[in-house]
């Protein structure tokens, strides 16, 4: 190979030697090749020049191979074959032996009912794959994707540019979370009642405002605000307060912390739901595609068990 490169030896004039082969006239190669004529002849002049041997000979209208260009295309056609085939062939994917790694973003709200299973699938099914999470929200997503620090996303988001696929995993709205023993808030609270409580909330704002306010414009006793629903369920145990959170993050919250309850929120919450986003680029690469069905099986288990949940 050192020889091949210090010789300056352009591998696309093969491909030209080879055609002209084939069809005997550097018109028709020029044709086949989508290529001028003076440039299907210039190349076969660098290759016989780099080669030092003549490659054709006339005969006709046509051009003839020489021994040495009928020995190198003979030499020469199965590796180009070779080439192409590997260059045209689909990605070969064996999730068994793929050793990717996989940079998801994840809303706050997804790491509870997300992670632990996706963790498990993968060290059953891609034992060799790695992951990388890191978070996003509906302000910061679009522009994590675009610029590929991340490669695929579960979070909500707002208008996304056009190179950008958006699924729905599921829609579904909020519960209210509260301790039972020191609050009487019963399964189906009234509005009144609801509002009249003091809350903690999770606000990306860094404000007392959340998804109430936001969408309904109403405001509530707001005691505390924080910046994600991981703590949630440890500071309302023990507590008068009430937060309102997606019933699938109940779900987990619940087994965390199995004194708290759930009530109906006394609000007709708006369609609402997690999606999954990835650039449109890497919609036939069979790693993401793995990635995304696990994602999708994993979402449809938890909408599931979180029914349930909703109904004890």
């Amino acid at each position: 190979m050192k020889s091949v490169y210090a010789r300056d030896l352009d591998l696309n004039l093969l491909r030209v030697l080879v055609t002209v082969a084939d069809v005997g006239s550097v018109t028709q190669a020029a044709a086949q090749l989508y290529l001028t004529q003076p440039a299907i002849s210039a190349a076969l002049r660098r290759l016989t020049t780099t080669l030092g041997a003549a490659l054709f000979v006339r005969r006709g209208r046509g051009l003839a191979l020489t021994a040495r260009g009928a020995r190198l295309v003979a030499d020469v056609r199965p590796h180009l074959q070779a080439m192409t085939d590997a260059a045209l062939s689909p990605e070969r994917f064996d999730p068994k032996t793929s050793d990717r790694i996989l940079r998801i973003g994840l809303a706050d709200s997804a790491e509870s009912w997300l992670l632990p299973g996706l963790l498990r699938v993968l060290e059953k099914e891609a034992p060799r794959m790695r992951l990388i999470a890191v978070p996003v929200q509906f302000r910061t997503v679009a522009d994590a994707l675009v610029t590929r620090r991340i490669d695929l996303a579960i979070t909500v988001a707002d208008d996304l540019p056009p190179s950008i696929v958006r699924r729905t995993l599921f829609s579904g709205g909020f519960v209210c979370l509260f301790d039972p023993r020191l609050t009487k808030l019963g399964r189906h609270p009234s509005e009144r009642s609801y509002l009249a409580r003091d809350h903690v909330i999770v606000s990306y704002n860094g404000d007392l405002r959340g998804v109430i306010e936001d969408s309904f414009g109403k405001q509530r006793r707001v005691r505390c605000s924080v910046a994600s629903f991981h703590g949630i369920g440890a500071i309302v145990e023990g507590s008068s307060l009430v937060a309102t959170v997606p019933a699938i993050v109940a779900m987990t919250l619940l087994k965390q912390h199995p004194h708290l309850r759930t009530a109906k929120l006394p609000l007709e919450f708006p369609n609402s739901g997690m999606e999954m986003l990835w650039p449109r680029a890497l919609e036939g690469d069979e790693g993401f595609g793995f990635l995304r069905r696990v994602i999708e099986g994993l979402a449809n288990a938890a909408v599931k068990k979180a029914a349930v949940t909703s109904k004890a």
